[in-house]
């Protein structure tokens, strides 16, 4: 005779409560509250390492030590990390296991969640809860993180407010956090380290990692070009925004021409931890002179596909190899000259 379903919940301080009827009842008999802690396991499963029973779990010697939790891992409104059990072993499936924290920090491969549990002679104890995978953009430009769980599969936590970027062109993603105990609200930042690319039309990605498998392709407008600016505009949808919200972000920074590397444009930012003072976005391009004594750049990717947009430069802001440059295409007096990683002349 297979064993009876068993029901999950967590009570407002963190504990694990189970019922062992299979169906919920007010009755507080059938209601267990295990004395332990949160951890994550293998494949982001979710472990309670169980300290001691209490209320009317009689028995001791039958208390688990540790509690296996398997599901599906999302975010809610007020940002707590929410595990959806599914159908394994004695779960019940669609029971919540809702952890009340907050997102203590996040990296290009994982996201950790401080959650506080109150033991049976009250004392708070805090643990991370570590997830690993890899961030990206939905289609609605928001910031989301794929939750790693092995064999291809995954889950996604989605970070469904405003993100916006700093004065160190970092992406910072602000929100605000109810308490539900303390019945009062708290404003919470998150910062994500990286650094800007355009490999593509109408995109602009933010990688947080240097393979770039971590990283926030956003989809955008037709970026405008300009002599110490590049400008995009975004528009961020959300669950309950009817019309996207429309984010500008302008990086501003220096045109240059090097020798062996192409078309770059450095931007200058405040210094920060581990972070160097520039950051460099290479192109390739298209270049020729116009009857102002300009240059106009057909601008395309480092592997030469066309982006879809246009710069024109005049000859005081390509100095040093630009100058060179701006001879050749005199020199050479043809329509066009290639510009591009490992191009000489």
């Amino acid at each position: 005779m297979p064993k009876e379903k068993l029901r999950y919940e967590v009570d407002p301080y963190n504990r694990l409560v189970i019922q062992e009827t299979g169906a919920k009842s007010r009755l507080p008999y059938f209601r267990r509250v295990l004395d332990g802690t949160f951890k994550t396991g293998p494949n982001s499963t979710l472990l309670y390492h169980v300290k001691a029973p209490t209320g009317v779990f009689e028995d001791k010697r039958k208390a688990p030590h540790q509690i296996k939790l398997r599901g599906k891992w999302s975010l809610n409104k007020n940002h707590d990390l929410v595990l959806t059990l599914d159908n394994w072993r004695r779960q019940t499936v669609g029971d919540e296991i809702t952890l009340q924290g907050e997102i203590k920090s996040v990296s290009s491969n994982s996201l950790s969640f401080a959650v506080t549990t109150r033991t049976e002679d009250e004392l708070d104890i805090r643990n991370i809860l570590k997830l690993e995978g890899r961030w990206q953009a939905d289609k609605y430009n928001r910031l989301t993180f794929r939750v790693k769980k092995g064999e291809g599969r995954h889950d996604t936590l989605t970070l469904d407010g405003i993100w916006e970027i700093d004065k160190n062109h970092r992406i910072v993603y602000k929100y605000e956090k109810a308490q539900l105990i303390r019945k009062k609200k708290l404003k919470k930042t998150l910062t994500f380290k990286g650094f800007f690319d355009i490999t593509k039309k109408n995109r602009l990605s933010y990688n947080l990692s240097s393979d770039g498998k971590s990283a926030f392709d956003f989809r955008t407008g037709l970026g405008f070009l300009r002599e110490n600016y590049i400008k995009y505009e975004i528009g961020i949808g959300g669950t309950n925004r009817r019309e996207p919200v429309n984010q500008t972000i302008i990086l501003y920074g220096k045109w240059k021409i090097r020798r062996n590397a192409g078309l770059l444009f450095e931007i200058e930012r405040p210094a920060f931890a581990k972070a160097p003072a520039t950051e460099t976005i290479k192109f390739s391009a298209d270049a020729k002179l116009t009857k102002r004594d300009e240059v106009k750049f057909s601008i395309k990717n480092e592997k030469g596909k066309n982006l879809g947009m246009e710069l024109k430069l005049s000859r005081k802001l390509l100095r040093g190899d630009g100058e060179a440059f701006i001879k050749l295409l005199k020199d050479k007096k043809e329509a066009a000259i290639y510009v591009g990683a490992g191009w000489k002349w």
